[in-house]
């Protein structure tokens, strides 16, 4: 990786959301931004959820994202890095992503040193201790018997499936309330808890839809990337410092 240029982060795009109405211009708009910074990127962390539903069958692929696809192919093309977290909605990712795009796919989180500075990088779902329900949910979502039955399900059926169950999650919701406060989150409390023993310079995570860049100490500071659903948000390192940044303020595209 080229000591120059920048890192970028970004979370939470819900491509294809069936709650959605502006699905098209949101694509157009995430593309836009792929294509603008190409210029300085030195590595791309795509942090999960980035697709509504993703689900991997052996001979056939998600219908749409072209536009998308393509440009993440072509940055791993030219030799940049591109880092793929399977979210909640995206975890049924096998090989395709990897074998036909080049991206390194996680299904975990991870600790990465980015131009000298630790990171702790997850997409954020399962981290809260108090979300017992989500994580007994992902325990069946994950279990191999279970995905093998699911691959049986033909795609219609399957992606009409999940896209029912989708429609049916808080992106349907309008009520996100104002009184959010990031330290009395699970997420944080988890980081906290991890920071006593491993020490980290940023922990950044998505999964909340929520933009916060909070101090946990002098050296540590607890990331939320925000969504591209109401703040078309993303993250940027330039080996000094990390900001949060709102895609040319289109928050209401």
């Amino acid at each position: 990786m080229s000591e120059k240029g920048l890192i970028y982060f970004v979370s939470d795009v819900h491509l294809g959301a069936p709650a959605l109405t502006n699905n098209r211009e949101r694509e157009l708009l995430f593309a836009s931004w792929l294509d603008e910074i190409k210029t300085d990127v030195v590595e791309l962390y795509l942090m999960g959820d980035i697709f509504d539903f993703w689900y991997d069958y052996k001979k056939v692929a998600p219908r749409g994202f072209t536009r998308i696809l393509g440009r993440i192919a072509a940055l791993a093309d030219s030799g940049i890095p591109v880092h793929f977290f399977t979210g909640n909605h995206d975890l049924w990712m096998f090989d395709y992503l990897e074998e036909e795009l080049g991206v390194k796919v996680h299904r975990k989180q991870i600790i990465q040193t980015i131009k000298g500075k630790k990171f702790f990088l997850a997409h954020g779902d399962g981290l809260d201790a108090g979300d017992k329900g989500y994580i007994f949910l992902k325990k069946i979502f994950t279990n191999k018997p279970l995905q093998w039955l699911f691959s049986r399900l033909h795609p219609n059926f399957a992606f009409t499936l999940a896209h029912k169950w989708s429609a049916s999650s808080r992106l349907s919701k309008s009520d996100y309330h104002d009184d959010f406060m990031v330290n009395q989150d699970g997420m944080y409390k988890f980081a906290a808890d991890f920071l006593e023993t491993n020490p980290v310079d940023y922990f950044v995570m998505g999964h909340r839809h929520r933009m916060a860049n909070e101090k946990m100490n002098e050296k540590t500071s607890f990331i939320l990337l925000g969504d591209w659903i109401r703040s078309f948000s993303y993250g940027v390192f330039d080996g000094e410092k990390f900001e949060l940044k709102k895609y040319k303020d289109k928050a209401s595209a």
